[in-house]
């Protein structure tokens, strides 16, 4: 038996952010120092059904967002009932012998996967993995709670509304009530969801109704934020530990007909939008944007990992927009790009998100569980 730690790469899931999550783990598995660790993919399919995957097949899926796919006909995977006591787990794959695995790296994007779910699933079977915890997760993801939170902690977040699709559908104006204290553009947004998949920007009251029912196709809450005129969109990746640090801040510059950063700028355009790394910030800002970063991903109890996006306004304020705590691992994503210019390339990135989730585990462990 090797003596490599074995790394469930787990990606895909039931979200609509499905085949961008096919697209990161192309780069973790990539990553993985060969030397330490053993991959073992596994994809979770839009029916919920996890299959194990093969390099091959991951990597003959092709990099294009809009054709990408798991592999037909592979056999099913488990995870067992009840943790081990060694730590590691054993899948369960069809008439197969059982595979080992030591820990999970997560790459799952959206609901079932990244809202503390799967997190949680894994918790029961006692298998440590990469990334936030379920609270973490959980109110990183609904953009409607985390608000609340950032707000509650002192921090700066631009004003918003949450619509309920129960409360809609009894009156199509309440959409409209609700945002009349908000100025243009506005932001119509799913609550629960990332990769600006179901994002509408609103630049008048005609264009509300219908941003919000687009909305409602991917979530039964809505948040309509204000926005900001030709603001700046700058992120900040956040490694976590006992002590997490964060990156230079990073410049997201688009020029596609949506006018913000949308799901066809990020993946479907290749010149939809371009990144400055580091930003054109002075010293003060960048320390700020530093600053504000670690306050959102300690205020939301996350860990391992996170991508924060502040948005700079013209009188040089920022704003908290959003955390992603499994942020996208593709080509063109921002979070490990800025960790390889802060002086953390991507394979030591991957080796000590691994080497935190494994130490997490043993913390864990060794609290006390009767009195």
């Amino acid at each position: 038996m090797s003596d490599k730690q074995r790394v469930l790469v787990l990606f895909g899931g039931r979200s609509a952010e499905h085949e961008i999550s096919l697209l990161s783990a192309r780069f973790v598995v990539d990553a993985l120092d060969p030397a330490r660790f053993e991959p073992v993919l596994v994809g979770i399919d839009k029916q919920g059904r996890w299959q194990l995957e093969s390099r091959e097949s991951l990597l003959a899926a092709g990099k294009d967002a809009q054709h990408i796919a798991l592999s037909s006909g592979a056999p099913s995977v488990s995870l067992p009932p009840r943790p081990s006591a060694s730590g590691a787990l054993e899948l369960s794959v069809g008439s197969r012998e059982p595979v080992r695995v030591d820990v999970v790296f997560p790459v799952l994007h959206g609901p079932m996967g990244e809202d503390g779910t799967v997190q949680g699933l894994l918790e029961l079977s006692g298998l440590p993995y990469v990334g936030a915890g379920v609270l973490g997760s959980a109110v990183g993801m609904d953009k409607d709670v985390m608000k609340r939170l950032l707000l509650q902690a002192g921090l700066p977040v631009l004003p918003y509304v949450t619509v309920r699709q129960s409360r809609h559908a009894k009156s199509r104006a309440a959409a409209l009530v609700e945002s009349s204290r908000l100025a243009f553009p506005l932001f119509v947004k799913p609550a629960n969801l990332g990769s600006s998949v179901g994002v509408s920007r609103v630049l008048d009251l005609s264009e509300l109704g219908a941003a919000v029912e687009h909305a409602f196709e991917f979530d039964g809450k809505v948040v309509i934020e204000q926005g900001l005129e030709h603001p700046r969109e700058i992120e900040l990746a956040v490694l976590g530990g006992e002590e997490p640090t964060v990156s230079v801040p990073g410049e997201i510059v688009v020029d596609h007909p949506d006018g913000f950063y949308s799901y066809a700028a990020k993946y479907l355009d290749e010149s939809g939008a371009v990144t400055r790394i580091p930003a054109d910030l002075t010293a003060q800002e960048a320390r700020e944007a530093q600053q504000l970063s670690l306050r959102t991903f300690e205020a939301l109890e996350c860990d391992g990992m996170a991508r924060v996006d502040l948005f700079l306004g013209k009188d040089r304020k920022l704003w908290v927009n959003e955390i992603n705590t499994i942020p996208g691992f593709t080509q063109v994503s921002m979070y490990p790009k800025l960790m390889e210019a802060s002086g953390v390339p991507a394979r030591e990135l991957v080796t000590r998100l691994v080497e935190q989730a494994l130490a997490r585990a043993a913390q864990k462990s060794a609290r006390k569980t009767s009195t």
